[in-house]
């Protein structure tokens, strides 16, 4: 203890004392300018003769030179006494740090400073492994059975399914090559039967993925017989959903069985799994009691959402609403195991802790949760509406129950969604008085469902036509939740039907701002730039909304009429080709493609799709107009015929059909035919003049008797027709005449009363889509200078011969024999939103949703 000091406590220890310090001995850069080291270079000193002719000395003669490579060998001293730290018995003395890096006493005078030995050269190349001996040769098969396995797998993964067969294929050949080739070199005992197993269930996947399920089974049958593959009865499994696949019912329960009973009760879940597989079996043999054996042992060991509601389902299958009940109030109570959504709102001003809440709320951990969780709630839904009819005497009352029951579990936000689905539940009943009264329940409840509610009440004032509660609804729904699209949807009908468009535009706009997947309001958005004459911004509407709806037959319909009201037929033409491939059987849609075909002048095209949108609609006049004259046109008159005998049912009262049939009996020369159809004709209408005077020269020309009595008839006729327009004239001049004394005499002109015109208004039937009654509507095409051809078909048809004409040679004057509709253009209804829809509600595209676009 003498010899140790103390450090005193008032002295600090500085952990980087005696770093700055340098001695100058050790400074080697300046040594050419040292005079005493020079000298003593140039001095016998650096050079004497070395102690030994082996080792080169040093001033000290008995020190022992190393180097790196080399051993010290000890020198002893004058005394006999051996060097600090040599090892006797010639072992080699360990290394010191003494010399500096990269100095050796060894190396000859006049050698470049080369620490890293650079100076030899590279490495000499490693000696190449002999791939001739057959370990290497299996190695190298085996690595390439190992590749093509993963390529099949890869090339499943991408979805090429039979590039995946066609890796696991030469896999297998590999692998059998493999195998013979232990057995060539005598390594039999050495296969590699991981590699095996592998390959063969690879294969029987990819033949099971392929639909070839004999080949699949064949492979598996392989595996399962081998007793050296451990655990390969598990595969009973696989095989086993190979027969459900095929409809083998049976074999699929025999093979999940015996796969249960080589299945431990360690493996828990696979086997809650394979009795889950059982159940659904048995559900399609339709045993529901062996299914519900299955389902209630794994509510009991290990309940789950699904097996909870095909339980409900069997149960409703059998008819037992107690058990139903029982079935429900389990279903509900099934603990999801995730975290609560609070979890992910930051709590507290701690940026870390907010950081972290950022980052773990869109994780795939949180978006798992919340699809467990929206799976979960769809089947608690759907189970709800399931049996709500069923468990009580009345829906109402089950729905009442049900709601009950949910109010008290850990689902009660969907209590809400359950009243709303009693209201729609009304209205598919066509109860639309229980269904307003049960929505206007929520007006009070909280703003996300009263929102949802005035949506939905919005939406049925809008199609019964009360626009004003329409609006009122919307209006509701939109105080309670501005970002409501659908609020903001129905908001802009009320005000587009009221031509408002700028406005309603506005509201679309909103809406899409809010949600911009909203088809709705950007179908609406299109239909209200069409109505305000801007076509370019309509043409962008619909062309986005057919990049998200690739094959809506209304949007490629908005599409080809906006392309004709900007006059180009070629783009129009194409789009209707596109939508004859989604709807091939439409007939308006042909005869709109036949129509600008005509106005092109192609008339053979114009024929084929007239004749097609004939033959799947044969009561369309104007198509039946056109072929009529397109048959006579090519002197075909016999062909047309049965065109004017169909209009001639269609419209019974319009003699303008009969004559034409009779016409073409003329022109073919049948003229006993055209006789007699004549005089049906004058049965029917007896005042008709053209058919009296065909009649008439009928006659003559077939040297009749009845011809003195038709024209009788005719100059009959023709005097009273002539007395008529007589009556007719004298009548306009005396108003005339009466109408210019009158402001004579006041000395001032009346104004006319203005009436206002009708607006046609847009049945349920006209609100869906279809192309019969939405060609010609909207086009706007009085606007912007097209024909009329877009609100009539005009047919040009040769004219009946006058009566001092023979009837062989008819002139080629021409009337218009074309047929107006008499209700004229219609006017198109926006798309009506659709109301907040549950994810099992779909009826409402059919049933309610007259406009709403298809999801």
């Amino acid at each position: 203890m003498e010899n140790v000091h103390l450090v005193p406590e008032e002295e600090e220890d500085d952990l980087y004392t005696g770093y700055n310090d340098y001695n100058p001995t050790f400074d080697s850069e300046d040594l050419h300018n040292d005079v005493g080291f020079q000298q003593a270079v140039r001095t016998s000193h650096g050079r004497r003769p070395p102690m030994t002719a082996k080792y080169p000395g040093t001033a000290i003669g008995g020190r022992p030179i190393g180097t790196a490579y080399g051993s010290r060998i000890p020198v002893g001293t004058a005394m006999g006494r051996p060097m600090t730290g040599a090892v006797q018995d010639g072992a080699a003395r360990p290394m010191t740090a003494v010399r500096a890096a990269g100095y050796s006493s060894s190396i000859a005078r006049g050698s470049v400073f080369d620490p890293l030995g650079q100076a030899k050269g590279p490495a000499p190349p490693l000696e190449k492994q002999n791939e001739d001996t057959p370990e290497e040769k299996i190695k190298i098969l085996e690595k390439k059975v190992n590749d093509l396995i993963e390529e099949s797998c890869l090339a499943h993964a991408r979805g090429d399914l039979q590039l995946s067969l066609e890796k696991a294929k030469e896999a297998g050949r590999k692998e059998r090559a493999l195998v013979r080739q232990r057995e060539q070199t005598g390594t039999a005992d050495h296969i590699n039967l991981d590699l095996t197993y592998s390959v063969l269930f690879n294969l029987a996947n990819q033949y099971a993925n392929n639909d070839m399920y004999t080949e699949a089974l064949n492979t598996y049958q392989v595996i399962v017989k081998n007793k050296m593959f451990n655990n390969a009865g598990r595969l009973k499994v696989n095989m086993a959903n190979i027969y459900f696949k095929q409809k083998n019912y049976t074999k699929a329960i025999k093979f999940y069985r015996m796969a249960l009973d080589q299945i431990s009760n360690a493996h828990n879940a696979m086997r809650i799994k394979i009795m889950q597989n059982i159940g659904v079996v048995f559900i399609h043999m339709g045993q529901y009691s062996d299914a519900i054996t299955s389902f209630e042992y794994i509510m009991s060991e290990s309940p789950n959402i699904k097996t909870g509601f095909n339980l409900i389902l069997c149960y409703y299958a059998i008819g037992d609403r107690e058990r139903m009940k029982k079935a429900f109030q389990k279903l509900i109570c099934v603990p999801l195991d995730i975290d609560d959504e609070d979890k992910y709102i930051p709590a507290n001003d701690d940026s870390h802790a907010n950081m972290v809440i950022e980052a773990i709320k869109n994780d795939k951990l949180h978006q798992m949760e919340r699809e467990r969780k929206a799976l979960a709630e769809k089947y608690i839904m759907t189970s709800a509406k399931l049996i709500a009819p069923a468990i009580e005497s009345s829906f109402a009352a089950g729905f009442d129950w049900c709601v009950d029951m949910v109010k008290g579990s850990q689902y009660v936000e969907l209590a809400n969604d359950l009243e709303i689905n009693k209201a729609i539940t009304y209205l598919r009943q066509r109860d639309f008085k229980q269904a307003v009264e049960t929505l206007k329940m929520f007006e009070k409840k909280d703003s996300r469902v009263k929102s949802a509610a005035a949506t939905n009440l919005s939406f049925l004032y809008f199609l019964e036509k009360d626009y004003d509660q329409a609006d009122r609804y919307a209006e509701l729904a939109m105080s309670a939740d501005r970002y409501n699209p659908a609020a903001l949807i129905n908001k802009g009908n009320t005000v587009f039907v009221k031509e408002d468009y700028e406005k309603a535009a506005e509201f679309y706009k909103e809406a899409l701002r809010n949600d911009s997947s909203c088809t709705e309001a950007l179908y609406n958005l299109g239909l209200t730039y069409k109505r305000l004459g801007r076509l370019e911004e309509a043409l962008d509407c619909f062309l986005k909304l057919h990049a998200i709806l690739r094959n809506s037959a209304q949007v490629m319909y908005q599409l080809a009429n906006l392309y004709e009201m900007l006059e180009d037929p070629h783009q129009a033409i194409e789009w209707l080709m596109q939508l004859t491939s989604v709807t091939p059987t439409d007939a308006q849609v042909l005869a709109k493609l036949g129509d600008l075909y005509d106005n092109e002048g192609d008339k053979s095209q114009a024929f084929q799709y007239y004749y097609e949108s004939y033959r799947y609609f044969p009561s369309n006049i104007s198509v039946i107009e056109w072929l009529g004259a397109y048959y006579i046109d090519t002197q075909f008159c016999e062909k047309a015929i049965q065109y004017f005998e169909r209009a001639t049912l269609i419209q019974p009262t319009q003699v303008k059909w009969q004559l034409m049939v009779a016409s073409c009996y003329r022109r073919s020369g049948n003229y006993q035919k055209a006789l007699e159809t004549y005089k049906d004709i004058h049965r029917k209408f007896p005042e008709n003049v053209e058919c009296l005077r065909f009649l008439v020269r009928l006659c003559t020309d077939m040297g009749l008797k009845e011809v003195q009595d038709y024209a009788t008839k005719l100059k009959k006729v023709e005097k009273m027709k002539e007395i008529r327009e007589q009556r007719v004239r004298s009548g306009r001049e005396s108003s005339a005449r009466g109408r210019r004394e009158g402001s004579a005499g006041s000395g001032s002109s009346s104004s006319p009363i203005n009436t206002p015109p009708l607006r046609a208004s847009v049945s349920r039937s006209e609100a869906k889509y279809s192309p019969v009654l939405q060609q010609g509507r909207d086009s706007g095409q009085s606007n912007h200078g097209t024909s009329a051809k877009s609100e009539r078909l005009s047919v040009k048809l040769k004219t009946l011969p006058g009566s001092n004409e023979p009837y062989e040679a008819s002139t080629q004057q021409e009337i218009d024999a074309s047929y107006v509709d008499p209700l004229g253009p219609q006017m198109q209804r926006p798309k009506t939103a659709a109301r907040k829809r549950t994810e099992e509600d779909e009826f409402a595209d059919e049933e309610l949703g007259d406009d709403l676009l298809p999801e």
